[in-house]
């Protein structure tokens, strides 16, 4: 179902909740509502107003990936970067992001939650650690 985003500061700045095996729901209305909208990277839970640390990212083909309790472990050659928000449409931030990261994630396969890590770089590192920033509570 496609969900409202939510601009409520109250909401946003709030630390998630980890995201459990049983949020499931949550992770297709993140996926609707990314797809239909039209300049979106990424999109965590409490944008569309659940307080779970979930999100939803498109890779460089546009194909949806859901991360549950993502951490990130690690982080080199930062830089300063101007970013929008899609909870602030129109209000650009300087913050500082890094070209490299790992992090460690759930997925669900199966109605379980099963660990991973992986590495991102460049864009896709970015859009995660603005996702992240948001499960922490973290207006950009």
């Amino acid at each position: 179902m496609i969900r409202e985003i939510v601009t409520d500061d109250e909401i946003l700045s709030k630390p998630c909740d980890e995201g459990t095996a049983e949020d499931a729901a949550i992770v297709e209305d993140l996926i609707d509502t990314l797809k239909s909208l039209e300049t979106a990277a990424g999109l965590a839970a409490n944008q569309i107003g659940e307080t779970k640390r979930i999100v939803v990212y498109l890779d460089m083909k546009d194909n949806p990936h859901a991360m549950f309790n993502p951490v990130i472990k690690m982080a080199l050659n930062p830089s300063t970067v101007a970013e929008e928000c899609l909870s602030h449409e129109g209000q650009y931030v300087t913050v500082k992001r890094f070209a490299k990261i790992n992090v460690a994630y759930q997925e669900l396969i199966n109605g379980q939650l099963v660990d991973r890590k992986r590495k991102f770089e460049g864009w896709t590192a970015q859009v995660i650690q603005h996702l992240v920033d948001h499960c922490n509570g973290k207006l950009v």
